[in-house]
């Protein structure tokens, strides 16, 4: 894990910032754990676009990837540490002592070689899967499940990790990445450490076709339409467009979009800072 900048050669390469890869060990997958990811271009089952700016970029394969962890007891070694192109973290290749190979989100700090583990008797080290009830407080974890046995659907981005802070009943007291203090059965399951390149957040394309390599097209600004494309449109001059709100008028910065009879609600003890 690193950065690399550049001397101005070119336009492209005046702000470039990009990863070294310096901790990928393998540039070529595990062949049984890749699947065909066919691009949608942004267009829905009628061919209508739904999705604006998508489209183009590079042919990618998907990396199936083990979001349930659910061999417990059976220790795994580490092959390879490898890059993913659907995730900003990296993946590792597990080698079970049965045979098996699965990948999983590789945590900072693991390393090829390593031993990793998954159940009531893990040890509480990186890479680890463990009960939320059987974590030490004060634990950073990441790969959250909600649901037991649903697989991990939080903390799963680079750099992030969440922090199991108390105990109540069944429930753990988690602090999410983005502030938020949440309740969360202790009967899911969490894997110790913070995921993977955490200097994703630095990297910098240099240019806009490197962004069209990943599959996004340009974004046009609301206040550069017309009145009848957007509510933030027209006007003479640079006119500032009004309120900030979606092309559908719905307010930004701010409006509550969250459903106020949400179920889930009662889980929530403190929402996410602003």
């Amino acid at each position: 894990m690193g950065l690399k900048k550049f001397n101005p050669i070119t336009p492209g390469t005046r702000f470039k910032v990009a990863d070294t890869f310096s901790d990928v060990t393998t540039s070529t997958p595990e062949k049984s754990l890749l699947v065909s990811n066919k691009k949608s271009g942004g267009r829905n089952h009628s061919g209508k676009m739904t999705m604006r700016y998508i489209g183009g970029g590079n042919k990618q394969r998907y990396r199936l990837i083990d979001f349930r962890r659910d061999k417990h007891g059976i220790e795994a070694k580490v092959a390879t540490i490898e890059y993913d192109p659907n995730r900003s973290g990296r993946i590792a290749l597990l080698q079970y002592v049965d045979g098996e190979k699965r990948y999983i989100l590789a945590p900072d700090k693991l390393e090829v070689g390593r031993t990793v583990l998954s159940g009531e008797n893990a040890p509480v080290e990186p890479g680890n899967a463990l009960f939320l009830k059987d974590i030490p407080l004060g634990t950073m974890i990441h790969h959250i499940e909600m649901r037991p046995g649903q697989g991990a659907v939080l903390v799963r981005s680079a750099g992030v990790s969440a922090q199991l802070q108390a105990r109540d009943g069944k429930y753990a007291i988690i602090r999410m990445p983005s502030g938020e203090i949440r309740l969360i059965l202790n009967t899911c399951l969490a894997v110790i450490g913070t995921v993977s390149n955490s200097d994703h957040r630095l990297v910098r394309s240099g240019k806009a076709g490197r962004t069209r390599w990943l599959g996004r097209r340009p974004r046009v600004r609301g206040v550069a339409m017309n009145p009848v494309d957007h509510p933030m449109g027209g006007g003479e001059g640079r006119a500032s467009g009004g309120h900030p709100r979606s092309r559908k008028g719905i307010p930004a910065k701010g409006y509550k979009t969250r459903a106020p009879k949400n179920r889930s609600s009662k889980y929530i003890l403190e929402r996410r800072k602003k």
